[in-house]
């Protein structure tokens, strides 16, 4: 029988050994220049081309491109057996995600931090390039709207069936809005306070564990319809806020929770060796208690996006993260492996899964994805000595990682829907 132990140290070789192979051979072949001069300092306006430390711009591409993407898909595939999804994860994401995120990064920073719509129209012509943007546009409206309702789904307060409040939701809620609140503080800080790589590394550290104390202590119990209305007027202000004041210091938190997310969740598999209770494979056609019937072809590469060749990736890469690059030589870090670190999120993801079921169903008391992912993290703690409490509190912290990633995909995707209207009539 597998264990979570061997899947973890399989996938940390395989994608480790890829961006060290791999990643530099495509940097060295498409002619990375360190030396260049970025559009982030070319083009630089003080509002979208802003150039921002490493550590920045890769907690922004990552909770940008990962949102619930990660943690929701393997847990959904892991119907067709547990093989499947594991070589979709590593082949696709080394060979196909990551290549198409470089890619598309890189090829925006050759051309002054412009989006996909302008190479198109270099290449194929204006009418191409029209059409792209149009699409684009529209697009963007599905994945606003479809991100908004997840943020807003981890922030209701209430359960929809038997009205009681739901603490975890509440917490997540309260530390979220403080999040936005200390990103904006923290931005003042980092462009005005001119301290050292140190001192803005532990204060960034401070406010992140400060929110999650106070959200911890103070929930916030507030409908699901109320979110969706805060979400939506928040996303209007951010997409066109200065990304020094807001999305690059947001992001900034967002790298350390994520970093203490992904440490904290591999620690406990490490430790914990949990059993996968999957079959390595079930069929290629997969029929459901309801009778619902999926194939394994196409449904496992469009359910697991983290190995997909994906266009909201490449309008992100080409959108955001291109204005915000320091240096090229950290197109090959941000670009191909931030896609790589979504794919270890991904196999953790499916090591949750095989742990608290046996036939690649989501449990039945179990009421999404995202549950069954924090409350498998919350199992392995508790399965290596911590109490109760710390248990519940590395609960929520999991469920607000996974919230920060969906709502740093909301308003990059709107700032990109922007970009993609202007343009659109721009000539």
């Amino acid at each position: 029988m597998m264990n979570g132990l061997v899947m973890m140290l399989l996938a940390v070789v395989v994608l480790g050994g890829a961006y060290l192979l791999y990643g530099r051979y495509l940097a060295k072949k498409w002619g990375v220049d360190p030396d260049a001069k970025t559009p982030a300092y070319e083009m630089e306006d003080g509002v979208d081309y802003v150039p921002a430390d490493t550590n920045v711009v890769f907690g922004h591409q990552f909770a940008s491109i990962a949102g619930a993407g990660p943690i929701n898909g393997p847990i959904q595939a892991a119907m067709f057996g547990w093989l499947p999804v594991m070589l979709w994860i590593l082949l696709g994401g080394v060979f196909f995600g990551a290549v198409q995120d470089f890619a598309a990064m890189y090829a925006s920073v050759k051309n002054k931090g412009r989006s996909i719509g302008y190479i198109i129209e270099v290449y194929i012509g204006k009418l191409g390039k029209r059409l792209f943007l149009l699409f684009t546009w529209l697009f963007s409206i599905l994945v606003v709207a479809a991100f908004a309702d997840i943020v807003a789904g981890t922030f209701n307060g209430f359960d929809a069936a038997t009205g009681e409040r739901i603490a975890a939701n509440g917490a997540v809620a309260t530390t979220s809005l403080l999040f936005i609140a200390f990103a904006v503080v923290l931005g003042c800080f980092l462009k005005y306070g001119k301290c050292s790589k140190l001192v803005n590394t532990l204060v960034a550290i401070g406010l992140l564990v400060l929110a999650v104390a106070l959200g911890l202590a103070f929930p916030v119990y507030v409908p699901q319809s109320a979110w969706l209305i805060f979400v939506f007027l928040y996303v209007i202000v951010a997409c066109v806020t200065p990304v020094w004041a807001l999305l690059q210091p947001r992001d900034y938190l967002n790298s350390y929770l994520l970093l203490a997310m992904i440490i904290g969740a591999v620690l406990g598999i490490c430790v914990y060796n949990p059993a996968i209770n999957l079959p390595s494979f079930t069929s290629f056609v997969f029929t459901d208690a309801k009778g619902n019937i999926s194939y394994l072809f196409p449904t496992l590469f469009v359910t697991i996006a983290c190995g997909a060749v994906s266009g909201f990736h490449s309008l992100i890469g080409s959108g955001t993260t291109s204005k915000q690059l320091d240096h090229e030589q950290d197109a090959l870090a941000i670009g191909y492996g931030s896609m790589l670190i979504e794919c270890v999120l991904a196999v953790i993801s499916l090591i949750a899964i095989g742990t608290l079921s046996a036939d690649g169903s989501i449990p039945a008391d179990m009421a999404s994805p995202t549950v069954v992912f924090a409350s498998a993290i919350k199992g392995f703690f508790v399965k290596m000595g911590f109490n109760a409490t710390a248990a519940q509190a590395t609960y929520t912290i999991i469920a607000l990682a996974v919230s920060a990633f969906a709502l740093t995909s909301l308003d990059t995707g709107t700032r990109l829907g922007r970009f993609m209207f202007q343009e659109l009539f721009a000539g």
